[in-house]
């Protein structure tokens, strides 16, 4: 009987520290199950802070047009203002002018002299009028290559500025002419002219408006 009572009490200090035991368990099983709600955990990422690429009250703002790249203007004015020379605009043909005539068939240019073969002969080029150039006035053109024309020792000759000091035609002598032309080789001055039979030049004429 004497060990009755101590066992009965060390019995219930041990349902008491069972008790004890649960109670505690169960709040900290509950204040975890109840940490979040619906049993969800707790972790959920919280929301990016990064800025959206959107822009915020409006639709998105159409990109900016590129610069268009400048290009030379075809304007006078630009290219002096550039500081850039200007190029001089081509003289306009004359109305009525023909730059491409056909070849003169009694006109030639005269650049020399030559006594070789026994008789006199000119150095001479053919070719035609062109258009006035850029200062005015008749341009002879000549083609082909330098060609020899035999004239006669009396053959009828006028001549003007500057083979003599007259703006009018004057005439001269075939030595006149000769010695002239070896004083002034390769002018190209014009003349007109016409063969007789013996196929040499018999009259010769200077152009009065040589240029």
């Amino acid at each position: 009987m004497s060990r009755g009572p101590k066992a009965a009490a060390l019995a219930a200090l041990a349902l008491c520290a069972t008790l004890a035991l649960t109670g505690c368990n169960g709040d900290t099983d509950a204040g975890a199950a109840g940490s979040t709600p619906g049993g969800t955990p707790s972790a959920t990422p919280a929301p990016s802070s990064a800025p959206s690429s959107a822009p915020v009250g409006g639709p998105p703002a159409a990109p900016a047009k590129p610069t268009p790249k400048s290009t030379p203007a075809a304007s006078a004015s630009t290219t002096a203002s550039a500081g850039m020379p200007e190029k001089a605009a081509p003289s306009a043909p004359a109305p009525g002018c023909t730059a491409k005539a056909a070849i003169s068939p009694n006109e030639i240019a005269v650049y020399r002299y030559t006594p070789e073969g026994g008789f006199s002969s000119l150095i001479v080029k053919h070719g035609h009028w062109g258009c006035p150039g850029p200062g005015g006035g008749a341009h002879f053109d000549t083609v082909g290559e330098e060609t020899f024309i035999p004239i006669a020792e009396d053959a009828k000759i006028t001549a003007v500025t500057p083979i003599v000091a007259s703006t009018v035609s004057k005439p001269i002598t075939l030595h006149e002419l000769t010695e002239w032309l070896i004083a002034h080789p390769d002018k190209g001055l014009v003349f007109h002219y016409d063969v007789g039979k013996s196929g040499a030049i018999e009259t010769l004429g200077q152009e009065e408006y040589t240029v």
